[in-house]
C-alpha cells in the first residue's frame, strides 16, 4: 500500500468511515442549530459550532496550500473558531455542515495526486497526521458536549 493510501484511509475514518470511534461526520449528524451552539453553563468550553469552524479553517487552508495557492485569510488559533457566525438559524448551521463537507472532499482529492516525494517535503506527512490527530481531539470534545446535552444516541 501506497503511504498516501494509508493517509487517506486514516483521512476518511476521521470523517466518515467508522472504524472504532465515531467519525466527525457522525458526531455532528442530526444537529439542530440550537444544539450546535449550546455549552453547559459556567464551562469556558466551546461550542460544536466553533468546533466545526476551527476544523474547516484547517483544512481549507492545508488545501489550498497543496494546491499552491496563496492563503490570505491568516487567523490565529483562537480566531478560527468565529469562522462563522453562530446562530439559531438551522440553515446556516446546514452551511456550516456542507463547508466542512467540502473541505474534506477538496482536501481529500487534492491529496489523491501526491507523490511520496512531496510526503517527505516541508514535513507534509506529519503535517496530514497532526490535522487528522486534530480532527479526531475535536470530535471527541463534540460527542463530550452532545452527551451532555443528551443527544448523543446510546446506541450506534
Amino acid at each position: 500500500m501506497r503511504r498516501i493510501d494509508l493517509l487517506l484511509n486514516v483521512l476518511d475514518s476521521t470523517f466518515d468511515k467508522e472504524s472504532w470511534y465515531a467519525p466527525f461526520k457522525h458526531s455532528i449528524e442530526g444537529l439542530t442549530a440550537e444544539q450546535a451552539i449550546w455549552k453547559p453553563s459556567g464551562k469556558a468550553t466551546k461550542t460544536i459550532w466553533e468546533n466545526v469552524n476551527h476544523l474547516i479553517y484547517y483544512k481549507e487552508r492545508l488545501a489550498e496550500t497543496l494546491q499552491g495557492r496563496e492563503w490570505t485569510h491568516n487567523l490565529d488559533g483562537d480566531e478560527t473558531f468565529y469562522l462563522t457566525n453562530q446562530s439559531n438559524d438551522d440553515n446556516e448551521w446546514k452551511k456550516v455542515v456542507e463547508r466542512a463537507e467540502k473541505a474534506q472532499r477538496n482536501l481529500r482529492q487534492v491529496l489523491t495526486t501526491i507523490s511520496d516525494e512531496k510526503l517527505d517535503e516541508n514535513s507534509l506527512e506529519g503535517k496530514l497526521l497532526d490535522i487528522m490527530l486534530h480532527d479526531a481531539y475535536h470530535t471527541g470534545q463534540i460527542i463530550q458536549l452532545r452527551k451532555m446535552q443528551g443527544t448523543w444516541p446510546s446506541i450506534r
